[in-house]
Protein backbone atom coordinates (compact mmCIF):
# COMPACT_ATOMS: atom_id res chain seq x y z
CA UNK A 1 0.00 0.00 0.00
CA UNK A 2 0.99 3.57 -0.75
CA UNK A 3 0.76 6.35 2.00
CA UNK A 4 0.17 9.82 0.21
CA UNK A 5 1.52 12.30 2.84
CA UNK A 6 -0.20 16.05 2.61
CA UNK A 7 -1.94 18.82 4.65
CA UNK A 8 -5.20 17.67 4.15
CA UNK A 9 -8.17 19.40 3.23
CA UNK A 10 -8.97 22.85 3.56
CA UNK A 11 -9.45 26.33 2.30
CA UNK A 12 -12.26 24.92 0.14
CA UNK A 13 -9.91 22.75 -1.30
CA UNK A 14 -9.64 18.77 -0.91
CA UNK A 15 -5.90 19.03 -0.24
CA UNK A 16 -4.13 22.64 0.47
CA UNK A 17 -1.38 21.94 -1.31
CA UNK A 18 -1.70 22.09 -5.40
CA UNK A 19 1.34 19.93 -5.23
CA UNK A 20 0.10 17.13 -3.24
CA UNK A 21 -3.00 17.15 -5.13
CA UNK A 22 -0.85 16.86 -8.14
CA UNK A 23 0.45 13.59 -6.74
CA UNK A 24 -2.99 12.48 -5.46
CA UNK A 25 -4.57 12.74 -9.00
CA UNK A 26 -2.26 11.53 -10.80
CA UNK A 27 -2.41 8.18 -8.10
CA UNK A 28 -5.75 7.83 -9.40
CA UNK A 29 -4.95 8.25 -13.09
CA UNK A 30 -2.43 5.41 -12.62
CA UNK A 31 -5.27 3.70 -10.68
CA UNK A 32 -2.78 2.20 -7.31
CA UNK A 33 -4.55 1.94 -4.51
CA UNK A 34 -2.94 4.54 -1.48
CA UNK A 35 -4.07 5.40 1.66
CA UNK A 36 -3.56 9.53 2.63
CA UNK A 37 -2.18 10.64 5.92
CA UNK A 38 -1.82 14.25 7.01
CA UNK A 39 2.39 15.12 8.23
CA UNK A 40 4.36 18.05 8.96
CA UNK A 41 7.25 19.10 6.23
CA UNK A 42 9.76 18.41 8.35
CA UNK A 43 9.23 14.95 8.62
CA UNK A 44 9.79 14.77 4.72
CA UNK A 45 12.97 13.87 3.33
CA UNK A 46 13.19 16.82 1.52
CA UNK A 47 11.84 18.75 4.20
CA UNK A 48 8.54 19.69 2.12
CA UNK A 49 5.47 17.64 0.99
CA UNK A 50 4.47 15.41 -1.09
CA UNK A 51 6.15 12.35 -0.07
CA UNK A 52 5.03 9.11 0.15
CA UNK A 53 5.92 5.66 1.73
CA UNK A 54 5.81 3.01 -1.09
CA UNK A 55 6.21 -0.26 0.99
CA UNK A 56 9.23 0.97 2.84
CA UNK A 57 10.42 3.34 -0.08
CA UNK A 58 10.15 7.10 0.82
CA UNK A 59 10.21 9.69 -1.92
CA UNK A 60 9.62 13.21 -1.88
CA UNK A 61 8.49 15.72 -4.60
CA UNK A 62 5.63 15.34 -6.80
CA UNK A 63 7.61 15.23 -10.21
CA UNK A 64 10.38 12.27 -8.12
CA UNK A 65 6.79 10.80 -6.77
CA UNK A 66 5.50 10.17 -10.31
CA UNK A 67 9.02 8.91 -12.05
CA UNK A 68 8.95 6.50 -9.19
CA UNK A 69 5.33 5.09 -9.77
CA UNK A 70 5.78 5.19 -13.59
CA UNK A 71 9.30 2.94 -13.22
CA UNK A 72 8.31 0.78 -10.49
CA UNK A 73 4.51 0.25 -11.83
CA UNK A 74 4.97 0.06 -15.83
CA UNK A 75 2.82 2.88 -16.29
CA UNK A 76 2.77 6.23 -18.01
CA UNK A 77 0.81 8.73 -17.78
CA UNK A 78 1.35 10.40 -20.89
CA UNK A 79 0.84 7.16 -23.34
CA UNK A 80 0.14 8.07 -26.24
CA UNK A 81 1.25 11.57 -26.61
CA UNK A 82 4.07 11.82 -29.01
CA UNK A 83 7.50 13.58 -28.93
CA UNK A 84 6.52 16.70 -29.28
CA UNK A 85 3.69 16.70 -26.89
CA UNK A 86 5.83 15.35 -24.82
CA UNK A 87 8.05 18.32 -24.34
CA UNK A 88 4.81 20.45 -24.65
CA UNK A 89 3.33 19.14 -21.40
CA UNK A 90 6.55 19.98 -19.96
CA UNK A 91 6.79 22.91 -20.76
CA UNK A 92 3.35 23.56 -19.12
CA UNK A 93 4.32 22.00 -16.39
CA UNK A 94 7.06 24.25 -15.82
CA UNK A 95 4.93 27.51 -16.47
CA UNK A 96 2.57 26.09 -13.46
CA UNK A 97 4.57 25.24 -11.37
CA UNK A 98 7.53 27.48 -11.79
CA UNK A 99 5.97 30.38 -12.40
CA UNK A 100 1.60 30.41 -11.67
CA UNK A 101 1.78 28.62 -8.49
CA UNK A 102 4.00 31.21 -7.34
CA UNK A 103 1.60 34.30 -7.94
CA UNK A 104 -1.33 32.54 -6.76
CA UNK A 105 1.00 31.54 -3.71
CA UNK A 106 1.41 35.00 -3.35
CA UNK A 107 -1.99 36.13 -3.14
CA UNK A 108 -2.61 33.50 -0.49
CA UNK A 109 0.36 34.26 1.75
CA UNK A 110 1.46 38.20 1.13
CA UNK A 111 -2.29 39.47 0.91
CA UNK A 112 -2.82 40.16 4.91
CA UNK A 113 -6.33 39.21 5.12
CA UNK A 114 -5.85 36.49 2.98
CA UNK A 115 -3.13 35.20 5.49
CA UNK A 116 -4.84 35.69 8.87
CA UNK A 117 -7.77 33.40 7.52
CA UNK A 118 -5.79 31.01 6.08
CA UNK A 119 -2.05 30.10 6.17
CA UNK A 120 -1.77 32.19 9.57
CA UNK A 121 -3.94 29.20 11.21
CA UNK A 122 -1.08 26.13 10.12
CA UNK A 123 0.45 26.94 13.74
CA UNK A 124 -3.07 26.42 15.58
CA UNK A 125 -1.96 23.43 17.02
CA UNK A 126 1.16 25.00 18.98
CA UNK A 127 0.36 26.80 22.69
CA UNK A 128 -1.46 30.21 22.50
CA UNK A 129 1.47 32.17 24.01
CA UNK A 130 3.44 31.02 21.03
CA UNK A 131 1.65 31.49 18.30
CA UNK A 132 1.79 34.93 17.33
CA UNK A 133 5.88 34.39 17.63
CA UNK A 134 5.34 31.19 14.93
CA UNK A 135 3.33 33.06 12.67
CA UNK A 136 5.78 35.91 12.76
CA UNK A 137 8.32 33.41 11.87
CA UNK A 138 6.11 31.08 9.35
CA UNK A 139 5.07 34.54 7.68
CA UNK A 140 8.68 35.70 7.46
CA UNK A 141 9.92 32.73 5.85
CA UNK A 142 7.76 32.60 3.10
CA UNK A 143 8.18 36.11 2.08
CA UNK A 144 12.13 35.71 2.19
CA UNK A 145 10.80 32.03 -0.23
CA UNK A 146 9.01 34.17 -2.57
CA UNK A 147 11.39 37.17 -3.01
CA UNK A 148 14.38 35.11 -3.90
CA UNK A 149 11.96 33.46 -6.40
CA UNK A 150 11.77 36.98 -7.13
CA UNK A 151 7.64 36.97 -7.46
CA UNK A 152 7.92 39.30 -4.31
CA UNK A 153 10.03 41.98 -5.29
CA UNK A 154 7.40 42.87 -7.84
CA UNK A 155 4.21 45.21 -7.53
CA UNK A 156 0.91 44.21 -7.01
CA UNK A 157 -0.36 44.84 -10.23
CA UNK A 158 2.95 43.40 -11.97
CA UNK A 159 1.86 39.86 -10.13
CA UNK A 160 -1.27 39.76 -11.35
CA UNK A 161 -0.25 40.58 -14.79
CA UNK A 162 2.32 37.61 -14.74
CA UNK A 163 -0.24 35.24 -13.68
CA UNK A 164 -3.01 36.41 -16.13
CA UNK A 165 -0.41 35.61 -18.80
CA UNK A 166 0.05 32.29 -17.75
CA UNK A 167 -3.72 31.99 -17.75
CA UNK A 168 -3.97 32.92 -20.59
CA UNK A 169 -1.45 30.73 -22.38
CA UNK A 170 -3.01 28.19 -20.55
CA UNK A 171 -6.53 28.51 -21.95
CA UNK A 172 -5.43 28.93 -25.05
CA UNK A 173 -3.28 25.99 -24.89
CA UNK A 174 -6.64 24.01 -23.48
CA UNK A 175 -8.97 25.38 -26.14
CA UNK A 176 -12.44 23.73 -25.79
CA UNK A 177 -10.99 20.29 -25.47
CA UNK A 178 -12.41 18.30 -22.29
CA UNK A 179 -8.36 17.90 -21.27
CA UNK A 180 -5.23 19.46 -22.31
CA UNK A 181 -4.08 16.85 -24.82
CA UNK A 182 -7.47 15.64 -26.14
CA UNK A 183 -9.91 13.32 -24.84
CA UNK A 184 -8.17 11.94 -21.80
CA UNK A 185 -5.98 13.52 -19.05
CA UNK A 186 -2.63 13.01 -18.83
CA UNK A 187 0.18 13.57 -16.20
CA UNK A 188 0.09 17.82 -16.78
CA UNK A 189 -3.88 18.21 -15.89
CA UNK A 190 -2.96 16.64 -12.72
CA UNK A 191 -0.77 19.76 -12.48
CA UNK A 192 -3.01 22.32 -14.51
CA UNK A 193 -5.95 20.97 -12.43
CA UNK A 194 -4.28 21.48 -9.17
CA UNK A 195 -3.05 24.91 -9.78
CA UNK A 196 -6.38 26.39 -10.95
CA UNK A 197 -8.29 25.03 -7.79
CA UNK A 198 -5.69 26.66 -5.94
CA UNK A 199 -6.68 29.77 -7.05
CA UNK A 200 -10.43 29.58 -7.88
CA UNK A 201 -11.50 28.90 -4.32
CA UNK A 202 -13.79 31.31 -2.90
CA UNK A 203 -12.10 30.94 0.44
CA UNK A 204 -9.28 33.58 -0.63
CA UNK A 205 -9.82 36.76 -1.81
CA UNK A 206 -7.45 38.09 -4.81
CA UNK A 207 -7.10 40.20 -7.88
CA UNK A 208 -5.91 37.45 -9.79
CA UNK A 209 -8.67 34.87 -8.86
CA UNK A 210 -11.16 37.56 -9.90
CA UNK A 211 -8.92 37.56 -13.22
CA UNK A 212 -9.30 33.99 -13.48
CA UNK A 213 -12.81 33.76 -12.92
CA UNK A 214 -12.79 35.37 -16.45
CA UNK A 215 -11.38 32.29 -18.21
CA UNK A 216 -14.65 30.22 -18.96
CA UNK A 217 -12.78 27.28 -20.54
CA UNK A 218 -10.78 27.25 -17.21
CA UNK A 219 -13.30 27.65 -14.91
CA UNK A 220 -15.30 24.55 -16.52
CA UNK A 221 -12.10 22.70 -17.01
CA UNK A 222 -11.79 23.16 -12.88
CA UNK A 223 -15.46 22.07 -12.28
CA UNK A 224 -14.94 19.10 -14.70
CA UNK A 225 -11.88 17.55 -12.88
CA UNK A 226 -13.51 18.37 -9.57
CA UNK A 227 -16.15 16.56 -10.31
CA UNK A 228 -14.08 13.58 -11.80
CA UNK A 229 -11.36 13.37 -9.28
CA UNK A 230 -13.00 14.52 -5.91
CA UNK A 231 -16.92 13.99 -6.65
CA UNK A 232 -17.40 13.92 -2.74
CA UNK A 233 -16.12 17.61 -2.71
CA UNK A 234 -18.54 20.70 -3.06
CA UNK A 235 -16.82 22.75 -5.61
CA UNK A 236 -18.87 25.89 -6.81
CA UNK A 237 -17.51 27.28 -10.08
CA UNK A 238 -18.13 31.25 -10.48
CA UNK A 239 -21.23 32.24 -12.31
CA UNK A 240 -19.84 34.36 -14.74
CA UNK A 241 -16.27 33.91 -16.80
CA UNK A 242 -15.69 35.10 -20.50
Amino acid sequence: MITLYGFGPTFGLPEASPYVTKTEVQLKLLGLPYRKERARPDLSPKGQLPFIDDDGARVADSHFIREHLERKYGKDLDAGLDARQRAEAWAIERMLENHFVATSGYARWLIPENFEKGPAHFVDGAPEELRPKLREELLGRVRENYRALGIARHSDEEIVALGVRSLTALSTLLGDRPYLFGGRPVGVDATAFAALAGILTPFFESPLRRRAEGFANLVAYTARLMREFYPDHPWEAPRQGA
